[in-house]
């Protein structure tokens, strides 16, 4: 386990282990980490031929394992699982029990059952869980946040939340596969972010409602998905998750008792990462003008700046909480509340009812 000797210029980075180097390793993880200072990528698993010259070409001196029972025996201080959502527990388990901190990617387990007991695991050991959330980091998130804590909405009634996308034709893929026990689907993908995102904001939910449909031909999970939940405090939200999607809707839409805020567009942090950018970037996260959301009322409405997109936040927050002058960027717990609203929509949809929580 790390240590908690306070972070100097002189003092050695975490050296970080990676399972994984598809998507979420290659585009997500392993860029964040390798510019967070504190951080060393020093291993990544992966048995793909390609995907093993592609790390090796990215960031030379990286150990490049087969397995991940090579990865106990090298005094990490950090591993990160980056693979399908069905080794999830079976992995960040075995890193527990091998004394060693872990993040997971979102969802952190196919139920919340099995999440908290992975939390259970960690408390027991003293060792750092956390999940993998970076659309907290998002700029247009940020500014809903900002937005949402200052009043300058109000009294905030319907929080309205979108991922959708244009995807007439199944991808294939582990995600697409109709076994629970991959976890995939939308509701658990796409929903696993909107979701987080909704409770982080308003808090824990009360009851939940949910449609979950399969449109496209051949499709085994859901694939045009709604969920609605309403907050303890009275807030409800209404998020929209699709890859049938032929017209996209608004990314966000607030309304409260004195103004509305509505953006469109995704953030962009995706696809810089996509096209090989980094935080180390300049202009990181920006977005420019003429993509900022608009902020007020059917009298009268102006662009409202977007805060600078921050995913590197994440891994920065997860150096603090290995030298333990902070807690985990996102808590083992919160995923758990999370994955508790996501088994409620489950039910709700095959039910057709509302469940309370």
């Amino acid at each position: 386990m790390a240590n908690s000797t306070p972070n100097t210029p002189s003092a050695a980075p975490f050296r970080v282990g990676l399972i994984g180097y598809g998507i979420a390793g290659s585009v997500f993880h392993a860029p964040l980490i390798a510019t967070t200072p504190g951080l060393h990528l020093a291993a990544v698993v992966t048995t793909d031929p390609e995907r093993r010259e592609q790390a090796a070409a990215r960031y030379p001196g990286v150990q490049l394992l087969s397995t991940t029972d090579e990865l106990w025996p090298l005094g990490l201080d950090l591993v990160v699982v980056a693979s399908p959502n069905r080794t999830h527990i079976p992995l960040a388990t075995a890193a527990l029990r091998a004394g060693v901190p872990v993040v997971v990617d979102k969802p952190l387990a196919a139920t919340a059952t099995e999440g908290a007991a992975l939390a259970d695991l960690a408390e027991s050991r003293g060792l750092l869980l956390s999940v993998f959330q970076n659309r907290r980091w998002d700029g247009d998130f940020l500014t809903v946040g900002e937005l949402v804590r200052s009043g300058k909405l109000g009294r905030v009634h319907r929080f309205e939340s979108r991922f959708e996308r244009w995807r007439p034709r199944l991808k294939g893929g582990w995600r697409e596969l109709g076994d629970p026990a991959e976890v995939g689907g939308l509701l658990y993908d796409l929903g696993s972010h909107l979701v987080d995102q909704a409770l982080t904001l308003f808090g824990p939910a009360a009851s939940v409602y949910a449609e979950l449909d399969v449109r496209r031909d051949g499709a085994a999970v859901d694939d045009d998905s709604f969920v609605a939940l309403t907050h303890a405090d009275g807030t409800r939200s209404h998020l929209w998750m699709s890859a049938t999607a032929a017209d996209l809707g608004p990314r966000f839409r607030v309304l409260g008792s004195e103004a509305a805020y509505t953006s469109r567009g995704l953030d962009g942090q995706e696809d810089a990462l996509r096209a090989g950018r980094t935080p180390a970037d300049e202009g990181w996260g920006v977005t420019p003008e003429s993509e900022y959301g608009q902020l007020g009322t059917v009298d009268g409405a102006v662009a409202h700046p977007t805060l600078p997109g921050a995913y590197q936040n994440y891994y920065a927050g997860v150096v603090e909480a290995l030298h333990g002058r902070a807690p985990a960027p996102v808590e083992a717990r919160e995923a758990v509340s999370a994955l508790t609203v996501l088994e409620a929509a489950s039910r709700s949809a095959a039910e057709g009812r509302t469940v309370r929580l």
